[in-house]
């Protein structure tokens, strides 16, 4: 038959969902703190407590020293005694010796000692046993039970642990009561000093996709796979999937049969809307889908080495409202879905936008030797800007004319961006090849920045923004606080190559792959709006220039320049171009420069020292 102590020590394993020895451990510790709270010894003496787990019988042992007169029981045992304990004792040894008595001599305060020991060792363990459990589950959903509710957060019983919801976690609109159960991705688990603290998620976009993948079997088994997901709480979501496997719809799978799958996930989101787009490795159609349900005439991509990746997007005008969205909620995630930023236009502004620069000196060939066209295009944007009736075949020519219109400026621009590039290259081929690889996920930085910073691509990219001009960073991190910059530094200050890439980097010297302008190929429409300029010669592909390290000190090249960086219009959020952040480093930026070192065989950035410090010379930038 089991004693009262085995009993009640089984009812504290389960009851605690903790290991016996955890729990055993407890109660010795407990034992050890009432001895010495009862007898007043030292903490540099020993005492040990050995405690038969199926009678609950416990033994105390303490380390005295072996004398010829006890004066101090507490602390000394006679030499007849000691030799009871370890026969090969002798006087001035130290022996363990058991403590004569049970643990009812102790008093009412060694035992509520005792009592406070046993609780905090318990609730310690358990608070490190939720921490393990929980630890590993970060990324996935879990369900609870909503216990209190008030304006900051909402405080959710999982079981063991609790869990606690921000509002900016929360979607808008919901509403919750006490004892609903709802479900929610796990965010974060972090030790803190009354125990394990849960952060819970129903506004993240890993939530949307952690619901995709239990909804849908072919994302869950690796058939189909999610490329990015951009996500309004609340309100809409874009999500752009692939398909791994030949002969899979990834968009009708992810729908379901009648779309009971995806309605499945609008209703667990309060009626969220969701737009599944496949994903297309050609950016001009895949920013056409992204942008759906509208209907796009074309799509122009301008990846400029400062400004960022634009795409000029024009669009019917009947499609201008739809393409923007209420509140320009719809390009802002095709934005963000795609990595471009967006500049939508329709047909008629762009055709009148290309009317006016025909003074220019970029376009007057084109009005020399398009003389009909354009009084063609002009005579039909003088019906439609009069309200009257325009046929199909009419709106297709301004679209024809615009579309021409808008690849001969980018072909420009191709033309224009040489030199820029040139010293861009020659900055990049300063920095590891492995680092452009790395995703910029890689870097100890917040969700919120890692997100902001995703269109610069890899770890490299941000090394060679704040080489080259930090403007574009500031613009990306305009909407976060203003430290945000000051961060990035710090993660990339403390960055090191994983060691994977580093024996990669030592093994295979890899060349630097050069910037080169994006040309997107014509199709066959395309090519017969391209051919009305048939007496124009045709613009050929740059091939990027190859650096090779001169034979002697090279003048430095700036890499700043005083004049501020043109406004673009954009329908991304964040993206104003005010240049209004980041002012205050213009003068440091403009006293940076970079030149070609001949002892060490590589280009360097150096700057100018400031006029307090002594001169006007130039020293190595450790920054």
């Amino acid at each position: 038959m089991k004693t009262e102590f085995e009993l009640a020590f089984n009812e504290i394993a389960e009851l605690r969902s903790l290991p016996r020895d955890i729990v055993l451990e407890a109660l010795q510790n407990a034992l050890i703190s009432a001895y010495r709270r009862d007898t007043g010894a030292s903490a540099a003496q020993r005492v040990e407590v050995n405690i038969d787990a199926n009678t609950g019988r416990a033994r105390i042992f303490v380390e005295k020293e072996v004398v010829d007169d006890v004066m101090h029981p507490n602390t000394e045992v006679d030499l007849e005694k000691a030799r009871y304990y370890d026969p090969e004792a002798n006087l001035g040894d130290m022996v363990m010796v058991q403590v004569e008595g049970t643990t009812r001599s102790f008093g009412r305060i060694a035992a509520q000692t005792a009592k406070q020991v046993i609780l905090q060792k318990i609730r310690e363990a358990e608070r490190k046993a939720v921490f393990e459990e929980y630890v590993d589950r970060e990324g996935d959903l879990v369900t609870g039970t909503v216990q209190s509710v008030n304006a900051a957060m909402l405080t959710i019983s999982l079981g063991r642990a609790e869990a606690i919801m921000p509002r900016a976690q929360q979607i808008p609109g919901e509403r919750y009561k006490p004892h609903d159960k709802l479900r929610a991705y796990l965010l974060e688990v972090k030790q803190g000093n009354r125990g394990p603290q849960i952060v819970i998620s129903r506004a993240h976009r890993n939530m949307l996709r952690r619901l995709l993948e239990y909804e849908v079997p072919e994302i869950f088994n690796g058939q189909v796979e999610i490329k990015n997901i951009a996500r309004e709480a609340g309100y809409r979501s874009k999500v752009a999937v692939v398909a791994l496997q030949e002969g899979i719809d990834p968009v009708g799978a992810c729908v379901g049969m009648r779309g009971i799958r995806i309605q499945n996930i609008v209703k667990e989101l309060h009626d969220e809307k969701i737009d599944v787009i496949e994903w297309n490795p050609n950016q001009e159609m895949f920013i056409a889908k992204a942008l759906s349900p509208a209907r796009v005439t074309g799509v122009y991509l301008d990846d400029d080495p400062d400004s960022g990746k634009t795409a000029i997007v024009i669009v019917p005008d009947d499609q201008l409202s739809l393409a923007i969205g209420r509140e320009g909620q719809n390009a802002r995630l095709a934005a963000k879905l795609t990595g471009w930023r967006i500049d939508i236009k329709n047909v008629t502004e762009a055709v009148q936008e290309a009317l006016t620069a025909l003074d220019t000196p970029a376009m007057v060939e084109v009005r020399d030797q398009q003389t009909v066209l354009i009084e063609d295009v002009r005579r039909v944007l003088e019906k439609k800007l009069d309200n009257k009736s325009v046929t199909a075949e009419e709106l297709n020519l301004m679209a024809r004319f615009a579309d021409m219109v808008e690849r001969r400026a980018m072909a420009r621009k191709v033309q224009a961006r040489q030199a820029r590039l040139a010293e861009i290259n020659a900055v990049k081929s300063t920095l590891p090849p492995q680092a452009f690889k790395l995703p910029v996920s890689k870097l100890d930085l917040p969700d919120e920045i890692i997100e902001a910073l995703t269109p610069l691509d890899s770890v490299g990219e941000i090394m060679l923004r704040f080489l080259i001009d930090e403007t574009r960073l500031h613009r990306l991190l305009s909407n976060l606080p203003e430290d945000s910059i000051v961060k990035v530094q710090a993660a990339l200050d403390r960055f090191v190559m994983p060691e994977e890439e580093l024996v990669a980097l030592e093994v295979t010297e890899a060349p630097v792959e050069e910037i080169s302008p994006v040309i997107t190929p014509a199709s066959d429409e395309e090519a017969i709006n391209i051919a009305a300029f048939a007496d124009e010669p045709e613009v050929a592909k740059p091939t990027p220039k190859k650096l090779t390290p001169p034979p002697a000190r090279q003048p430095s090249v700036t890499l700043y320049q005083d004049e501020p960086e043109g406004d673009l219009s954009v329908l991304e959020d964040g993206d104003k171009g005010d240049g209004k952040k980041g002012k205050g480093k213009k003068e440091r930026q403009q006293r940076r420069q970079l030149i070609f070192d001949e002892e060490i065989g590589q280009v360097i950035a150096r700057r100018r020292r400031k006029g307090g410090r002594g001169g006007d010379d130039w020293m190595e930038d450790d920054e």
